[in-house]
């Protein structure tokens, strides 16, 4: 958005100038105004209240749902209506799943009666199933009909559907036989029947199902729509890549301040209260303190140990970040393979045995730089680590071999196990794994040093 337009467009809204104003937005690009919006936001009922009630739509079903929301409470009654009442129905289903009760109900009275069957239906699918996805608008056609009679079909009401870049192909009984890409229709001869072009090797997706199986399956499968059935295998509806895309962002969006150490934010970062923002921060670091407070109590278990040889503290930093940034990385990585489809729970084997190797050669390398590190400055007199400076160099070099591995390991599993209890993987995020790694890595750490210095330091 360039500054000039923005700047027109304040002096007309200024001097309340809407015949120019309407002129100035019906130049600009659905895109562009939804850009105006975020620079002025404050002025975003109106332009949508100035916009033709097509592009008022389209403005309005890619806005943010806070923004959405302010919008709603400003529109006047007759232009909230119209917009209600146009939208797509799986673009109005995600705007009533995140509105409140009494004010979704007061919506869904504003519709006609078959719309308001179709928003019912839809809403009736949990939170974040596939039905809540799907729009039941859609070009369905019998397998005896002709490719002629299939194209007069798709004139008078393809106008209606979502898309017309597949052609679903039912029974009399509302059952899936295949989708064929309008292509192949029109290539076909018009006096055959659509059911020869049939193959029935269709993908659908089952309206039940989470969410995320969708982007996966669009994700493998280039596809502009998948039709969505029931478990008889009726056609209930079908799922767009654009609202695809949309939902693949959010979970994004959540699985990263989940491995962050957060609750998932339903607002944008500027928009959620500072108290709301502290109550979703503050659940998840209690845990993880008192976590850490289980380090206290491992270093307790080692007092004695610690005070014949102090020199063993200097390295306590050193073991508990190494293990834990090890950890962070395998969890990353995995929870990044499992969101693309990369990793299943069935080749959970498969990525311990990578993670046993790529852990104990990562272990291998910062062993030896610790290593020659104390080396290094024991020759150098930079610092005396005492007689036994060589046997304290060996310790922390089978240290952080033993946890990386650990770390690495732990970080690796975790979201697998997680994912197989049915739980969020992402859970498992960077900050839970680097606190359960530091306390074991109080363990690994002095079990070493009393193998390795007992009965010389120990």
């Amino acid at each position: 958005m360039e500054e000039m337009v923005v700047e027109e467009i304040q002096e007309l809204l200024e001097k309340e100038n809407d015949r120019a104003l309407k002129q100035c937005l019906d130049q600009l690009n659905i895109s562009d105004v939804e850009e105006l919006i975020d620079e002025l936001p404050q002025h975003a009922a109106k332009f949508i209240e100035t916009l033709s009630l097509n592009r008022a739509v389209n403005v309005f079903r890619i806005l943010d749902f806070p923004t959405q929301e302010r919008i709603i409470k400003k529109l006047s009654g007759n232009k909230l209506n119209q917009i209600i009442k146009d939208l797509p129905p799986d673009d109005r289903t995600a705007l009533f799943s995140e509105l409140k009760g009494d004010v979704v109900k007061k919506m869904i009275t504003l519709l006609p009666p078959e719309e308001r069957k179709e928003s019912l239906a839809l809403l009736g699918y949990k939170e974040d199933s596939i039905g809540r996805l799907m729009t039941p608008d859609y070009i369905a056609v019998k397998p005896e009909w002709s490719i002629t009679r299939v194209l007069a079909h798709i004139r008078r009401y393809g106008k209606n559907s979502e898309t017309i870049d597949v052609v679903y192909v039912i029974n009399k009984d509302g059952v899936l036989l295949d989708d064929i890409r309008i292509r192949e229709v029109l290539l076909a001869d018009p006096e055959a029947i659509i059911g020869e072009l049939t193959d029935k090797r269709f993908i659908a997706l089952k309206a039940n199902d989470p969410q995320e199986d969708a982007i996966n399956i669009f994700r493998m499968n280039n596809r502009v729509a998948l039709p969505v059935v029931d478990e008889n295998n009726i056609l209930l509806g079908i799922v767009t890549v654009d609202d695809i895309l949309w939902i693949a962002n959010e979970e994004y969006t959540e699985d990263m301040h989940k491995i962050g150490g957060t609750e998932a934010l339903d607002e944008p970062y500027l928009d959620i209260p500072i108290l709301k923002l502290v109550k979703k921060r503050a659940g998840w670091l209690i845990v993880l303190f008192l976590g850490e407070m289980l380090t206290a109590t491992a270093m307790q278990h080692f007092e004695i140990e610690l005070e014949k040889a102090v020199v063993l503290s200097l390295f306590i930093p050193l073991i508990m970040s190494s293990g834990g940034n090890s950890g962070s990385q395998a969890s990353t990585l995995i929870i990044q393979a499992m969101a693309l489809g990369e990793v299943t729970i069935a080749e959970w084997w498969r990525v311990m045995r990578r993670e046993l190797v790529s852990g104990i050669l990562l272990g291998i390398i910062l062993g030896t730089i610790g290593f020659t590190r104390i080396v290094t400055w024991q020759e150098l007199h930079l610092y005396n680590y005492g007689p036994y400076w060589f046997l304290i160099a060996t310790t922390i070099f089978f240290t952080l071999v033993g946890i990386v591995l650990w770390g690495s390991l732990i970080g690796s599993m975790m979201p697998i196990i997680l994912k197989k209890l049915r739980l969020d993987p992402a859970t498992s995020s960077a900050p839970f794994v680097a606190t359960m790694v530091d306390v074991t890595g109080i363990v690994i750490y002095f079990s070493v040093a009393v193998l390795i210095l007992k009965g010389v330091l120990l």
